[in-house]
């Protein structure tokens, strides 16, 4: 009798599996404390106050592109922590700590990713080092930001988040949409890369309501999961293809459409990407700008983002990590420190008026 082939339709393309640690075992074996729990918790609840218009204070979202050397990290965040308390009566800081990175085609995806920066991919030990990374930043006293970008990378390190981002790329995912329904921190949508903002109104719309999809438990099954909505979502303006949306009125614009769908007319700018051509140096006048709409009555601004780093502007990568620069981005252009700590306490003593 003959013996058919066994014809194989599935994994064709895929080379290998790596399993992953439950999100229950590697929460319990890198654990958050009592206290870091109280400080998140706190931290969210103040960046609540400032989207509902009940802390007059500007949240600024500031940090590197994306977290590639931990000491450069570590140094950022020490550097930070006490010009954020120089400047907390007025500006409410949190820190960048992104760990994952779109990529246009293809690239460095970050440190959950890629930890060692050498394409072998160890996510296991990615997830570890994000973990043990945002404990560090919250033990010295700053709150934390990142995008999420995986739907299943919450599970592991949202206990440790303050503030998120969902990114242009990912804003008009319904995947993404129905994650951030179901987080648990204050959330940013950010607009289409084309400039347009329906997209983002339509995320903030979609993550307030409940929603069911498909995730993984604590234990790691997989798992329908409902959500009750997510209350906590802005806008966040990044610009476009034809360039910046900060502007005084389109942001008064942006406002209207956000109220006529029955949603906080909360934005935030961001200062680099399409509003700044990439290039950090103008992250200054973006942030300026910001500050003179809440000063001549725009409500409906609460924030900025800057991308910053120790060192000004951006390095190739890959290249031998030997030969990479200490405190430059290997992603995205950054604002140098000196200038970042320059546009801040600048910022701060624009808005003295508002706190008169």
């Amino acid at each position: 009798m003959q013996v058919l082939p066994v014809i194989t339709t599935t994994d064709i393309n895929i080379e290998s599996f790596r399993e992953l640690p439950s999100p229950e075992e590697l929460l319990t074996s890198i654990p958050k404390t009592d206290a870091q729990a109280d400080f998140v918790t706190k931290a969210r609840n103040n960046i609540h106050r400032i989207i509902f218009g009940d802390d007059p204070r500007l949240l600024v979202v500031v940090g590197p592109c994306s977290i590639h050397d931990l000491e450069a990290g570590r140094e950022y965040a020490r550097r930070l922590v006490k010009l954020a308390e120089e400047l907390k009566d007025r500006i409410y800081i949190v820190m960048r700590v992104y760990f994952e990175k779109p990529r246009t085609t293809v690239g460095w995806k970050g440190l959950i990713m890629d930890p060692q920066l050498n394409g072998e991919c160890d996510i296991p030990e990615g997830l570890k080092i994000a973990r043990c990374f945002l404990r560090e930043v919250i033990d010295i006293g700053l709150p934390t930001a990142t995008e999420l970008l995986d739907p299943i990378t919450p599970q592991y390190i949202a206990d440790l988040i303050c503030w998120t981002a969902i990114g242009a790329r990912t804003t008009e995912s319904q995947t993404h949409r129905q994650m951030a329904s179901g987080l648990s921190m204050p959330l940013g949508f950010k607009n289409s890369t084309d400039g347009s903002i329906e997209a983002a109104i339509n995320a903030i719309k979609a993550a307030s309501q409940q929603q069911t999809f498909l995730g993984i438990a604590d234990n790691g099954r997989a798992s329908a999961v409902t959500t009750k909505g997510n209350p906590n979502c802005h806008l966040v303006l990044r610009g476009g293809k034809s360039g910046p949306n900060y502007s005084a009125d389109q942001v008064k614009d942006y406002a209207k459409q956000l109220k006529a769908k029955g949603l906080i007319p909360a934005i935030m700018v961001d200062c680099a990407h399409d509003n700044s051509g990439k290039d950090p140096a103008k992250s200054p006048a973006i942030l300026e700008e910001a500050v003179q709409q809440i000063l001549d009555g725009n409500t409906a601004m609460i924030g900025a983002m800057v991308e910053s780093n120790l060192q000004h502007g951006a390095q190739k990568f890959p290249q031998p990590l030997e030969e990479l620069t200490y405190g430059v981005s290997i992603t995205d252009p950054c604002l140098g420190w000196e200038d970042t700590e320059s546009c801040l306490r600048e910022a701060y003593a624009k808005l003295a008026p508002r706190f008169q």
